[in-house]
């Protein structure tokens, strides 16, 4: 693991337990004072860095390539999907999963053609922060993690595993194209957010709030399978 990679471990993981003194009236969100400050900070990153990055990505990228490389990138998340749908005991999900990985892996060119839609397996979303809930973990307050955005104290627990077994730390050795692989993971996935944008600027008078409430409420369905109980 490089030296920034732990840095953003470490950050993730001090800001999740080291804001207990800083309680607000908002039982979901008692750090938000603090939250919106790292808000501003990603916003700022965004718009320096990321976006730019992203908007060229998809200007110079042709289409069939972009669309290689998010499908790449979705089969090895399909093989973390399978190891969390085995550990919570869902092992339809975990056969699907298992059947996309192996069709898009031998069938789609190392994962870069999306066959296991075609062949009608339904792609997973499982992740270690769901496994937790699954088990009765509770989300616990929201958190605007650095670098990182929105998450809870359950799911940036759920990071550490989520870290140390990403399949994509053991497709290379060398650790300059490790950072490489990751680095386009982030680009590919922020070009993909790039429609949304016109969307939340519309639809949000306040955009950390309707960031913070689209999150939990993602979450809790994945958690539940779509179906969530009933809050009170």
């Amino acid at each position: 693991m490089t030296r920034f990679h732990s840095f953003l471990l470490l950050a993730a993981t001090l800001f999740a337990s080291g804001c207990a003194s800083m309680q607000g009236s908002n039982p979901v969100d008692p750090y938000e004072p603090v939250n919106r400050k790292v808000a501003a900070f990603n916003d700022f990153l965004d718009t320096m860095f990321l976006k730019p990055a992203a908007r060229a990505y998809v200007a110079v990228t042709p289409g069939p390539v972009k669309a290689g490389v998010s499908n790449f990138f979705g089969n090895v998340g399909d093989a973390q999907s399978f190891l969390n749908s085995a550990l919570q005991g869902k092992y339809d999900k975990a056969s699907g999963d298992l059947n996309r990985v192996f069709v898009n892996t031998f069938f789609g060119f190392g994962g870069l053609y999306d066959m296991g839609t075609q062949l009608g397996y339904e792609k997973g979303e499982e992740d270690f922060g769901q496994t937790l809930g699954h088990y009765g973990f509770k989300s616990g307050p929201f958190l605007m993690l650095p670098f990182m955005g929105p998450s809870s104290v359950r799911d940036s627990v759920g990071l550490i595993p989520n870290f140390f077994l990403d399949p994509v730390s053991s497709l290379v050795s060398s650790p300059a194209q490790n950072n490489a692989l990751r680095a386009l993971r982030i680009i590919d996935t922020r070009a993909g957010l790039l429609p949304t944008e016109a969307l939340l600027q519309s639809a949000a008078l306040d955009r950390y709030t309707f960031l913070r409430s689209a999150y939990l409420q993602r979450r809790q369905s994945l958690v539940f399978d779509g179906k969530p109980p009933r809050d009170e």
